[in-house]
This record gives C-alpha cells, sequence and structure tokens, in this order.
C-alpha cells in the first residue's frame, strides 16, 4: 500500500523544495535590510545628539563662568571668539562664540556654539545669522550684578 502524501514521482514530501527555501531566504533577506537601515539610522541619530549635548554643555559652562566675574570684568568683555578642540585630536570640534553687552542694569550673554566646520567664517556672519551656519547652541541670558 502507497501512502499518497508521502510519495510522488519516487520522492518523498518531508523536506522543502528548493522554491520554498528560495522564497523564505529572500523574506529574510528583505527583514535583515530593513533592520539595517535602522541601525544605521540610529546611529546617525546618536551622533548628532552627541554634538547636540556637547554644544549645550558648552554653552551652559560659559554662562557658568561669566557668572562669576565681577561687573570690571564683565564690562570689559564684547565679543570672545574661541576654537575648542574637546578630544584634542587637533582638529577643532567647535566654535564658540560669547557676546556680552550692557543693557540697562544687566549685561545681556548670547553664547553661540557651531561646528568646527565653520572656523573659517566672519564672527559677524555668523553672529547675524546663526540659523544659516547650522548654530549647535543659540543660548541667551541676563547677568545682574
Amino acid at each position: 500500500m502507497i501512502k499518497l502524501n508521502t510519495m510522488k514521482f519516487g520522492r518523498s514530501k518531508k523536506g522543502f523544495s528548493l522554491i520554498e527555501v528560495l522564497v523564505s531566504m529572500a523574506l529574510v533577506a528583505i527583514a535583515m535590510l530593513g533592520l539595517a537601515q535602522l541601525f544605521v539610522l540610529s546611529i546617525v541619530n546618536n551622533s548628532q545628539a552627541d554634538r547636540m549635548t556637547n554644544a549645550v554643555f558648552l554653552a551652559q559652562q560659559q554662562i557658568e563662568q561669566l557668572r562669576t566675574f565681577t561687573n570690571d570684568e564683565l564690562s570689559a568683555l564684547n565679543t570672545i571668539d574661541e576654537l575648542i578642540d574637546l578630544n584634542l585630536d587637533t582638529t577643532y570640534d567647535y566654535r564658540r562664540i560669547t557676546r556680552v553687552q550692557l543693557s540697562g542694569s544687566a549685561y545681556e550673554v548670547r553664547i553661540l556654539v557651531f561646528a568646527g566646520e565653520q572656523g573659517g567664517v566672519e564672527t559677524a556672519a555668523l553672529i547675524a545669522d546663526p540659523l544659516a551656519y547650522r548654530a549647535r547652541a543659540d543660548m541667551t541670558t541676563l547677568i545682574s550684578r
């Protein structure tokens, strides 16, 4: 007696056919490509978030330092333009521009932090249009004495 589901053309049907294996491999490959794209996107987003976090930290650090200055020291300041190398690899990572202006009885402090690639741009151009030069951080505060 021959079983109907196990024999057909002299072969048993216990395994997968070549077409079934190829289709399943194609589906797995498509799923893996989608996951790889998500992985790359997450790395890019984490890198951007890291750069923005560092820029905000540099701006906050400058504000805290300026809060310790005396009235005479603050009045002597106008614009400070710094190139900053965070990881000491001789490549400037950030450019921090600090502007201090007397506004009534308080000092208005504005800190702009840009990517290091903006090192060759004029300071006045960066201050005039920080969005065009993609400022990483733009903070303004008042310091009163």
